[in-house]
């Protein structure tokens, strides 16, 4: 897990061991207490759009500073909804996980 600073926030970053699908998590913090998170998610039918070999953390280091870059634009937008950026096979789509009822993954 890397860790790092923009503005007043605290950014803890990484890939989610384990996971079943493609999930980069960004938790944001101001001083100790959480604010929201962000989160990449990648479809499998989607993964070799981003590496023909399929790996993730080749995925993840190419793409941690535009992934970033979101993050950064969410934070001065002051938009500490928790949500997902999701690459599907037909294109990518913000989603914000407050507003769904019913628990989503992935795919």
């Amino acid at each position: 897990m890397k860790t790092w600073s923009y503005s007043d926030y605290r950014i803890q970053e990484g890939l989610k061991p384990e996971a079943q699908y493609f999930q980069y998590f960004y938790a944001v913090f101001e001083g100790d207490k959480k604010i929201c998170s962000y989160c990449v998610w990648i479809d499998d039918n989607a993964l070799s759009k981003f590496d023909p070999s399929r790996n993730v953390e080749l995925i993840a280091d190419s793409h941690k500073e535009e992934w970033g870059d979101w993050v950064k634009g969410n934070l001065d937008r002051k938009d500490f909804r928790n949500l997902v950026l999701k690459y599907a096979q037909e294109g990518k789509e913000v989603i914000d996980l407050n507003e769904k009822k019913e628990r989503i993954s992935p795919e």
